[in-house]
């Protein structure tokens, strides 16, 4: 399968680097990219052919993979859709609905919708895909191998759920890193020395996800086991509750899954403003 990527930033390249590690042939991969340097940091790091014709290049591929900004997904859709007949498009781009970019590849390319999220970069994403009506088995097979060089994938029926992928998985990095950072921080006025302060957060993040990886028990029973009654792990944990943090995590998701319907609706008019920067 030959592969054209559209963006040649870190997401794509994340992705070109999982997919030439699993054996995937330089050869059959393609990158077009406004920035002549990001192309050659491409070629330079991947051997992988570079172009800036990206309508000359998606004549010829099997899949283009749209990794541009949203802001710009629907100018480069349209200028695809003469020669996008049958082809797999898998779009990276989020919030752009898959309704709104079939129509802006004059409705005859085959649409999956993909939101990955950050941890690719060091192959440890996640995921989710949907695929509009029309994507053969085959197809979705090779959307799917594109995405799992990069970490775990799984299948969404209902393209609204890709809102909350994108609230769960796709914003879920950044809680990860607010909470790393607050437990650092508490490290630091506690006392610990800057460097012992980051490894303690870092190492308590990567241990306790281990662990629940590795266990059976759901994170409610892990908690617990680690709670004793009079302890200080229950001091804190009832300073938690009684700060509603539980509550306040659940509402911050809510409000992402919601910036994310909206973004569909403003970015999917044909009246939104395209983004031109680069």
């Amino acid at each position: 399968m030959n592969i054209l990527f559209i963006g040649g930033g870190n997401m794509a390249a994340a992705i070109i680097g999982g997919l030439i590690a699993k054996g995937w042939p330089a050869a059959s991969l393609c990158a077009v990219d406004v920035l002549p340097a990001a192309l050659e940091a491409l070629r330079n790091r991947y051997g992988i052919r570079t172009s800036g014709d990206a309508t000359t290049e998606a004549g010829h591929a099997d899949c283009v993979v749209l990794a541009v900004k949203p802001q710009q997904l629907r100018t480069v859709a349209q200028s695809l859709a003469p020669v996008v007949d049958g082809r797999l498009v898998l779009s990276i781009a989020a919030g752009i609905r898959g309704a709104d970019l079939a129509r802006w590849l004059g409705g005859k390319a085959r649409v999956v919708r993909a939101m990955p999220n950050t941890p690719a970069l060091v192959g440890a994403g996640i995921s989710g895909l949907h695929a509009m009506p029309g994507v053969s088995s085959e197809q979705r097979k090779n959307a799917e191998s594109v995405l799992a060089a990069v970490g775990e994938t799984f299948w969404v029926d209902d393209e609204q759920a890709l809102d909350a992928v994108t609230a769960v998985s796709g914003s879920g990095p950044a809680y990860v890193f607010y909470f790393i950072e607050s437990l650092e921080q508490a490290a630091r006025e506690l006392g610990l020395e800057a460097e012992a302060a980051r490894r303690s957060a870092l190492a308590t993040f990567a241990g306790a996800v281990k662990l629940a990886l590795a266990s059976d028990a759901d994170p409610a029973t892990l908690r617990a086991r680690v709670t004793s009654k009079g302890g200080t792990t229950e001091r804190a944990i009832a300073l938690l509750e009684e700060s509603a943090v539980k509550a306040a995590l659940i509402r911050a998701v809510r409000g992402a899954q919601q910036r994310s319907v909206e973004l569909g609706d403003e970015l999917g008019r044909d009246n939104a403003a395209p983004d031109n920067k680069n």
